[in-house]
């Protein structure tokens, strides 16, 4: 049986990703904050202490909450670096990733066009998906696919904290509606099911037309 892992995947965009490869016959590990804290390194490093080998990999966290810029501390910036950044980059030093594997990295649309109460998160995304952009054609060597979702807003609980209307927010996406964790977790696992190889090192945005920027 094919395996997969999911961080932040108890609940929802990991939750929608790790429901639909389990409708594809994977056995998922669905990982919790509290399984992998992806902001404590040596949470990342028990993970890593006990090896298991992965045919897709979801690489998936929450950020930080909106704040001003005058209130950002050095422990918010070690914090987020280690959860957004360096999490991610010793996870794929170390961890087992098969031959013709898939990895997704699940970013923001942010990364493109920041959101000034966003900085932290904009700025240890975006440097990420520079590693990455890299390590895509290294992987490709072994005919592993890399790609980046960037969502637009998904209803959960994290957009419900930071929205302060909702249905406004809704209203203002051009095609309509707010997607939903299944809904994305149902495009990630058609590129999987579908074996799509040749998309890799690329960033695809889902975010129902509501970004402005042309690339």
């Amino acid at each position: 049986m094919k395996k997969a892992v999911v961080f932040a995947g108890s609940r929802g965009i990991g939750k929608g990703i790790a429901d639909n490869l389990r409708e594809q016959g994977y056995s998922v590990d669905a990982l919790s904050s509290k399984d992998v804290d992806t902001s404590d390194i040596n949470s990342v490093n028990s993970f890593l202490d006990f090896p298991e080998s992965y045919d897709v990999v979801v690489l998936n966290t929450g950020g930080p909450p909106a704040m001003e810029f005058k209130n950002i501390s050095k422990e918010d910036c070690d914090k987020y670096h280690n959860q957004l950044f360096y999490s991610f980059l010793l996870l794929l030093q170390k961890m087992k990733i098969n031959d013709n594997a898939y990895v997704f990295l699940i970013s923001s649309y942010n990364v493109k066009e920041p959101d000034p109460k966003l900085m932290l998160s904009n700025a240890y995304r975006l440097a990420f998906i520079s590693v990455f952009k890299c390590l895509s054609k290294l992987f490709a060597e072994r005919g592993i696919s890399m790609i980046n979702i960037a969502p637009g807003p998904v209803d959960t609980d994290r957009l419900r904290a930071l929205s302060r209307d909702y249905d406004a927010l809704a209203k203002k996406i051009p095609i309509g509606h707010i997607s939903t964790p299944a809904e994305l977790g149902r495009f990630v696992g058609s590129i999987v099911e579908k074996e799509i190889k040749y998309l890799t090192g690329v960033t695809i945005n889902f975010d129902g037309g509501k970004s402005n920027y042309v690339l």
